[in-house]
C-alpha cells in the first residue's frame, strides 16, 4: 500500500479524528457477545467516548504533563481512556493487569498518577489493598459496569483484608458512564473545548510512560514523547508497507498495557482496521472464525499454530494452517521474545512471512526489523531509517535516533548509566553484523555466573542457543560457584508429545524417551560451547513458567532470580 498519507508526524489521537468524516459509520471494534456473536462499535461511537473522556479529565483538572494510569484488561474503554489522556495533554501510564497489588501500587505512586482508570473486581481489589499508595490519585474511574466498589470493599473486609473506610473510596470513585456524562455536559457547554485541548498538545511533550519489567529491582518509568513514538511508527510503516492494507481485519488479544498491544491498536486507528477483540484463552478458537488479514502475537501462539498444522507434506501443512488461522493472513508480526527459527521457516514454507525485529521500551520501541523484501531468519533485521546503531568494543549494541527516550522518570542515576558519555543508548545486548548488514543478537551483558573454577559465563549466551529449539519452551542455566553448569528445562509438551507419537514411542517408554530427546538437544549445543560452558546435567521441571507465577515478566522475560528461588532444590539436586 502507499503509506505516504500516513507519514506526517502527529499525536496518536489525531489518527481517529482526522479521518472521522469518512469512517464514522464503519465498525472500528467487534466485541464478542455471550451468545457467540459479535457486537460492533463504530468509529463515531469510539471517537465520542474519547471526546467525552477527554473533557471529563479536563474538568477533573488533569493538567498538561500530568500522569494518568490505566489498570485494566483490554476493552474499547481502555483504548478510549488512553487516547483521552493524551488528547487532554496528559501522560498515559499503563499498568499490567498481571501485576500484584504491590507492583501496581508502585507504578501508580512512582509515576505520580493523578487519575486511575481501573476495571474488574479483582484489580480494584488490588488497589484497595494498597490504598495508602494511591493518596496522590484524585479520581478513580471504574471502566466496567460490573465492577461495584461497594461489593469489592465488602468482600475484602470479609476476608480480613486491611481496607480504607468505604466513604474514602466512594469519594474518589466515578463510573465510566458518569465520567462520559460529565464530559458530554462539558461538550455542550463549550463545543470548541475538545479541539482546543487537542491543538494544544505538542509532539515534544511526553504522551506515554511505560515501566520496564526488569529482571530484578523496581521497574523504571520510561517517558516517551509523542515525537519519539510517531517517528518510530513512521519508520515502521515505511518498512512494512508491502504487507499491510488499509481497512484490514485484525484479531487483537495482546495486552494494550504492553507497547506491542498498544502499538497494534494505534496501527488500527491509523489504517482504519476493523479490530476483533478477544482474550488470550480464546485466540486459537477465534482465529478461524474471524479470518484476520493482520495478526500479531508473542511466540507461544505461533508455535501452537505450527503444531496444529503439522503434516506429512507441504500441501497438507499449508492446508491445515489455512484452516486453523482462517486462511487470510497477510501481515504477521512476532514480538515480546525470540521466535524459534523452525517456526518462522514452517510458516514461510506455507507462504506466510512472519516479521520479527528488535528493540527496547526506551527506543519507542523498535530499532531493527526484517522487511518483506529483505529478511534473514537468523537475525533481527536491519536498522530502521531513523535509527543509528553501532557496536561498542565489547560488542554491546549502542543506539541513537529521534525515537530514543531522554531519561528515566525520577532516576538520574539510571539515566546516566544507560547512556555513553557521547549520548549513545546502551542496550545491554551484545550483537554482531552479518556481511549483508543484518543484526544478530549473540549475547546479553547481564547476569554473569562465576564458576568454582573462576570462569565467567553469561547464561543468556547459552540459553539463546535453545531459543529455536521446538521441544524446549524455556531453559535456565544454573551454576554460580559450582564446579560445572546445569540446566532447568521446561518442555514444549505439545511438540514433544507429537514427536514421540510420530516415532511410535509406547506410553510406558515416554519418560525415558523424553529425557533422551532433551539430552540430544543439549549435546548439540554443548558441541558449540567451551568446555566450561557445557551443560553437564539437566532436570525437566514443572510447573511451566508464567507471568502469573512471577517467573516471567509481563514482557515474557525470565526472572532468573525468582526461578532460582523457586526451583533451587531441584537445581541443587543436580549436583548430588
Amino acid at each position: 500500500m502507499d503509506v505516504t498519507p500516513y507519514l506526517d508526524l502527529k499525536i496518536a489521537p489525531r489518527a481517529v479524528f482526522d479521518t472521522l468524516a469518512e469512517r464514522r459509520t464503519r465498525p472500528r471494534f467487534m466485541l464478542p457477545t455471550p451468545d457467540g456473536d459479535w457486537r460492533s462499535v463504530t468509529w463515531g461511537a469510539f471517537a465520542e467516548q474519547i471526546r467525552r473522556a477527554t473533557l471529563f479529565l479536563a474538568g477533573a483538572e488533569l493538567l498538561s504533563g500530568d500522569r494518568a494510569a490505566i489498570f485494566a484488561p483490554n476493552s474499547v474503554e481502555w483504548i478510549s481512556a488512553a487516547m483521552a489522556i493524551q488528547s487532554a495533554g496528559g501522560v498515559m501510564v499503563p499498568i499490567y493487569p498481571a501485576n500484584t497489588a504491590a507492583q501496581a501500587a508502585y507504578v501508580a505512586q512512582h509515576s505520580d498518577a493523578r487519575v486511575l482508570f481501573v476495571d474488574t473486581p479483582a484489580l480494584l481489589g488490588r488497589v484497595l489493598e494498597a490504598w495508602p499508595a494511591y493518596q496522590g490519585v484524585r479520581k478513580i474511574v471504574i471502566l466496567g459496569e460490573a465492577t461495584d466498589p461497594a461489593k469489592v470493599h465488602e468482600e475484602l473486609r470479609a476476608k480480613g483484608k486491611s481496607v480504607p473506610p468505604f466513604a474514602d473510596v466512594e469519594a474518589r470513585c466515578v463510573s465510566w458512564t458518569r465520567a462520559q456524562s460529565l464530559g458530554a455536559a462539558q461538550d455542550r457547554a463549550d463545543p470548541s473545548a475538545f479541539s482546543k485541548l487537542l491543538d494544544a498538545v505538542s509532539l515534544d511533550q511526553p504522551g506515554l510512560m511505560l515501566y520496564t519489567s526488569g529482571t530484578s529491582g523496581d521497574p523504571k518509568g520510561v517517558p516517551l514523547t509523542h515525537r519519539n513514538v510517531a517517528i518510530n511508527g513512521r519508520d515502521w510503516l515505511s518498512c512494512n508497507a508491502p504487507l499491510i492494507d488499509e481497512g484490514s481485519v485484525d484479531l487483537l488479544w495482546l495486552p494494550m498495557s504492553h507497547i506491542f498491544g498498544l502499538g497494534e491498536a494505534c496501527l488500527g486507528n491509523t489504517l482504519g482496521f476493523t479490530t476483533y477483540l478477544c482474550d488470550p484463552m480464546s485466540v486459537m478458537d477465534r482465529l478461524p472464525l474471524v479470518r484476520p488479514n493482520v495478526f500479531m502475537s508473542v511466540p507461544s501462539v505461533w508455535e501452537k499454530l505450527a503444531a496444529a498444522s503439522a503434516g506429512d507434506s507441504p500441501e497438507e501443512r499449508t492446508r491445515k494452517l489455512a484452516r486453523v488461522s482462517g486462511g487470510r493472513l497477510k501481515f504477521c508480526l512476532s514480538g515480546g521474545a525470540g521466535l524459534k527459527r523452525e517456526v518462522k521457516e514452517f510458516f514461510h514454507a506455507c507462504g506466510i512471512l512472519i516479521i520479527e525485529g528488535y528493540g527496547l521500551t526506551e527506543t519507542s520501541p523498535t530499532l531493527t526489523l526484517n522487511r518483506p523484501d529483505s529478511f534473514r531468519f537468523d537475525s533481527v533485521g536491519k536498522p530502521l531509517p531513523s535509527v543509528e546503531l553501532r557496536l561498542a568494543e565489547d560488542g554491546e549494541i549502542l543506539a541513537k535516533g529521534p525515537n530514543v527516550f531522554a531519561g528515566y522518570h525520577k532516576d538520574p542515576t539510571a539515566t546516566r548509566d544507560i547512556f555513553t558519555h557521547d549520548g549513545w543508548l546502551k542496550t545491554g545486548d551484545v550483537g554482531r553484523w552479518t556481511d549483508d548488514g543484518f543484526l544478530q543478537i549473540v549475547d546479553r551483558k547481564k547476569d554473569i555466573l562465576v564458576t568454582a573454577g573462576g570462569k565467567n559465563v553469561a547464561p543468556q549466551n547459552i540459553e539463546l542457543k535453545f531459543q529455536d529449539d521446538p521441544f524446549i519452551s524455556h531453559l535456565v542455566v544454573y551454576g554460580d560457584g559450582k564446579r560445572f553448569l546445569t540446566a532447568g528445562v521446561w518442555l514444549n509438551q505439545a511438540t514433544v508429545d507429537a514427536h514421540l507419537a510420530g516415532a511410535g514411542v509406547h506410553p510406558e517408554a515416554r519418560a525415558e524417551a523424553t529425557r533422551a530427546l532433551v539430552q540430544s538437544r543439549l549435546d548439540k549445543v554443548n558441541a558449540l560451547l567451551a568446555s566450561y560452558e557445557t551443560l553437564k546435567r539437566f532436570g525437566v521441571m514443572e510447573p511451566a513458567l508464567s507471568i502469573e507465577s512471577g517467573h516471567l515478566t509481563p514482557t515474557l522475560k525470565v526472572r532468573r532470580k525468582r526461578v532460582y528461588e523457586t526451583f533451587r532444590t531441584h537445581f541443587e539436586a543436580l549436583y548430588s
